[in-house]
C-alpha cells in the first residue's frame, strides 16, 4: 500500500469511527429518550446529562473523546511504516471530528464535537489538549455554561498551538476544528447574549422518555362533546 492509499484509508476510517453517535447509542442502551428529542437537541454528553442519568452522560463523554483519540493514535502508531506523518494524523483528527458533526450512520445529524475535538487534540499534542481542557474547566467552573466553556476553548486552542509550538503540519486541522466548533455554537451564542442559555446540570423536562400520544378514540374533549349532544332540551 502506497502513502496516498494509506492516508485515504486512515481518513475514511477516522470519519467512520467519528460517525458513531454515542449519545444516541448509549441512551438506547440505558433505555433513555433519544437525546435529539429533548433539551438542546444536541447528541452530546451535556445534553444526555439533562436526562438526569449521569452514568450515561459519562459514558457518552468518554466514548466521544475516544473516537477522536483512537484514530489519531492509530495513525501515529502504524502510519510511519507507510510514510504517514503528523499531517496525516491531523487529517485523521479532522475526519473523526467531521464524522461526529455529520455522521453517515445517523442521517448526517450530529453533535457539536467538543469531546471528539478534545480527544483528537490530546492525541495530536497531549500538552495542547491538556491546556485546552484546562481552559474549558476554568470557564465552566466559573460560569456554569458548557457552551461558553467550549467556545472559549475553541478560541484559545489554535493560539496555544501557534504561540507555543509554532507553524506545524497540525495547525490547519486544529484551526479548522475550532472554526467549525464556533460555527456549530451559533445558536448557543445567541442564547448566551439573550440570557436564555441552559446551565450545566439543568434537567430537561422531556428527557424521561418519548412524548406520549393520545389515541384518537380517547381525545379528552370528546366525552364532554358527546355528553352535551345527549342532553335533553328543556321545555
Amino acid at each position: 500500500m502506497n502513502g496516498f492509499a494509506a492516508a485515504a484509508v486512515a481518513v475514511i476510517g477516522a470519519y467512520l469511527v467519528g460517525s458513531l453517535s454515542f449519545a444516541v447509542i448509549v441512551s438506547r442502551g440505558f433505555g433513555l429518550a433519544d437525546p435529539r428529542s429533548y433539551g438542546s437537541g444536541n447528541p452530546g454528553a451535556t445534553n444526555v446529562l439533562r436526562s438526569g442519568h449521569r452514568a450515561a452522560a459519562a459514558l457518552t463523554l468518554a466514548f466521544d473523546a475516544l473516537k477522536g483519540f483512537v484514530p489519531v493514535l492509530a495513525v501515529q502508531a502504524f502510519g510511519p511504516r507507510f510514510g504517514l506523518g503528523e499531517g496525516s494524523a491531523a487529517a485523521a483528527a479532522l475526519a473523526a471530528f467531521a464524522g461526529h458533526l455529520w455522521p453517515v450512520f445517523f442521517r448526517f445529524q450530529g453533535g457539536k464535537g467538543v469531546a471528539t475535538a478534545a480527544g483528537a487534540l490530546l492525541a495530536l499534542n497531549p500538552w495542547l489538549g491538556a491546556a485546552t481542557l484546562l481552559t474549558w474547566v476554568i470557564v465552566a467552573a466559573f460560569f456554569r455554561y458548557s457552551s461558553l466553556a467550549s467556545i472559549a476553548a475553541a478560541v484559545f486552542a489554535p493560539f496555544y498551538q501557534l504561540l507555543i509550538w509554532g507553524l506545524t503540519p497540525a495547525l490547519p486541522a486544529i484551526a479548522a476544528m475550532c472554526v467549525l466548533l464556533l460555527w456549530r455554537h451559533q445558536g448557543n451564542i445567541r442564547k448566551l447574549v439573550a440570557g436564555t442559555e441552559s446551565r450545566i446540570g439543568t434537567k430537561a423536562s422531556a428527557a424521561a422518555g418519548p412524548t406520549p400520544r393520545h389515541p384518537v378514540n380517547q381525545h379528552p374533549d370528546r366525552p364532554r362533546a358527546r355528553a352535551r349532544g345527549h342532553q335533553k332540551k328543556g321545555p
